[in-house]
């Protein structure tokens, strides 16, 4: 009589840490823009159904940590493509009309807008009827949206409510910019 052992070997079971590791992998691939959210979700939710290494190493096969030379080099380009950006934006500024603040005394805002009635009238096609209204409150410079529909920025930033402004600040209305300037 012969008998035979049968030794069955399945693949050990994937440990947390594992798939922790994995999904750092994958949480650092979003946070760097190397993957979509949805790509991310799809791939979060394969990885926690993961059940070998070989499936979580497809999962991260593509997002693999780059090595110091790549990383020196996307360094490097990114630091002259903010050059570029910091320098367009600079010689933008300089070449925007200036829009003098009204005198410190005036009790009444200064309303910004195409209507005839505003004290500072834009007609332009991106400015409201009544945009928004600049007046100095505190000591401090303060610029209002009053309800625009293209908006209102300082500095690149769109405002919601109110925002302190100063000298040498850039400020839009719609699709119009200038330079506040105190002389």
């Amino acid at each position: 009589m012969t008998s035979s052992f049968e030794h069955h070997t399945y693949p050990a079971r994937l440990s947390d840490a594992e798939r922790d590791r994995a999904l750092k992998v994958l949480r650092d691939g979003v946070a760097l823009g190397r993957l979509s959210h949805d790509t991310f979700v799809r791939r979060m939710e394969l990885a926690l159904a993961a059940r070998r290494s070989a499936e979580l190493e497809v999962l991260t096969a593509d997002l693999r940590p780059e090595n110091r030379w790549s990383r020196a080099v996307f360094g490097a380009v990114g630091a002259v493509s903010g050059f570029t950006v910091r320098l367009r934006r600079a010689w933008t500024v300089e070449r925007l009309p200036k829009l003098l603040l009204p005198p410190a005394a005036n009790p009444y805002p200064l309303r910004i807008g195409r209507d005839p009635a505003n004290g500072l009238r834009l007609s332009h096609e991106s400015v409201s009827r009544v945009h928004a209204e600049l007046s100095h409150q505190g000591g401090a410079w303060v610029l209002r949206d009053l309800g625009s529909t293209n908006g209102t920025s300082v500095n690149g930033r769109r405002v919601t409510g109110a925002v302190v402004v100063q000298d040498g600040d850039q400020i839009g209305f719609g699709r119009m910019s200038f330079r506040l300037s105190a002389t």
